[in-house]
């Protein structure tokens, strides 16, 4: 099969779109499909076939046009999220733009920026993207909800970009050494872009509380601070948050190990106690620093889900906490610091729930849509 992937964000760019594309784009490959991928300026991969447009004006859409004619796929991919095309109105036209069908996997529903007060035209746009795809892949409960009356539609999870190692109890111990963690410590981590939505605010009041109660905890940002296409809020968030840190005196007992490589982002995992995801609109499939822990088989706090989520189970794979509340996680932490046990209990069960992010069955379900909509 002749398959074009279409992506707003692609390595060496940070970003979940952009890896996830890499790893499908690669397992398809490997299974004999002839790959096609194109993205944006700053973009390049040594192992799949990748072309640049100028951007996600009018005229990036002719050039993807001229692309498509070029390739002439069998399908089309678009790997959609509004941010990663800058909020581009133009994207949402692209079953216009090919004879092809298109699958259009969305890895958020969230509406574009399209001009002052532009109101309804904004859900109306990426519906439009939606109906007129010949097929639809949501990653997350909450958009298969509101898709749920289109006829060709699959919830697939994304899968994590970050392979699981095996690491010695040494090993453990230096690396928590270097982050300036001893044996006795609670070692915190959160893994992600840092922005409000991530409620990264509420852990670090919950951080100073239990650290003037006495506590030996300290919290390590493993990972990047923020992408390429953040936008200016996003920004004045990490410098409010490194004011808030300041006036906690937090700033001994936080580190930040800006970007990694995969190995080094697993190495981490292995060295904290907890990993700490406080969304401020709780627990979701659609958020890869979330599935990143799991596969690693991390301990994990994090809010409740707004949606039923069937495979999160409270005390068993994930701590679920209620949202936006530095004192519901301050509790669970205290609660979870006396209670290695139950750390053991979420670490094992976080193993088993990574069977449901697995790379294969990934793959396979996406090929069986694209064979449904040909």
């Amino acid at each position: 099969m002749k398959i074009a992937m279409i992506s707003g964000e692609f390595p060496p760019m940070p970003g979940g779109v952009g890896d996830f594309t890499r790893i499908l784009s690669e397992d398809l490959r490997a299974c004999g499909h002839d790959i096609s991928v194109l993205s944006r300026a700053g973009t390049a991969s040594a192992s799949l076939p990748l072309s640049i447009v100028d951007g996600w004006s009018l005229r990036g859409m002719r050039q993807i046009r001229a692309w498509l004619r070029r390739v002439n796929p069998d399908i089309i991919n678009l790997q959609f999220q509004t941010a990663a095309f800058d909020m581009s109105p133009w994207i949402h036209f692209l079953p216009g733009f090919s004879r092809a069908p298109i699958v259009t996997t969305f890895h958020d529903l969230r509406f574009p920026y399209l001009f002052p007060k532009a109101g309804p035209l904004r859900d109306w746009i990426v519906m439009r993207l939606a109906r007129s795809s010949a097929g639809v892949i949501t990653t997350n409960h909450e958009d298969d909800s509101r898709l749920r009356a289109l006829p060709k539609r699959r919830l697939i999870p994304i899968g994590s970009s970050i392979n699981r190692q095996s690491f010695d109890p040494e090993g453990r111990s230096t690396r928590r050494k270097q982050l300036g963690a001893n044996d006795d410590t609670f070692l915190l981590g959160h893994f992600g872009f840092v922005k409000a939505i991530k409620g990264v605010h509420h852990l670090i009041e919950a951080l100073a509380q239990l650290r003037k109660d006495g506590q030996d905890v300290r919290l390590v940002f493993i990972g990047g601070r923020s992408n390429t296409i953040d936008s200016s809020e996003d920004q004045r968030y990490l410098r409010d948050l490194a004011e808030r840190i300041r006036r906690l005196d937090l700033e001994k007992a936080v580190r930040w190990t800006g970007f990694l490589t995969e190995a080094e982002v697993a190495d981490h995992f292995n060295a904290i106690d907890l990993m700490v995801l406080p969304f401020t609109d709780g627990a979701s499939y659609r958020r890869s620093s979330l599935i990143a822990a799991i596969h690693q088989g991390c301990a994990i706090l994090t809010t409740k889900p707004t949606i039923d989520i069937d495979t999160f189970i409270h005390k068993q794979n994930l701590w679920l906490v209620g949202h936006q509340s530095s004192e519901s996680i301050q509790i669970a932490l205290a609660h979870l610091m006396s209670y290695p046990e139950q750390l053991r209990t979420l670490s094992a069960g976080a193993v088993e729930l990574s069977k449901h992010f697995d790379w294969n069955v990934i793959r396979d379900e996406t090929l069986a849509l694209y064979e449904s909509c040909l």
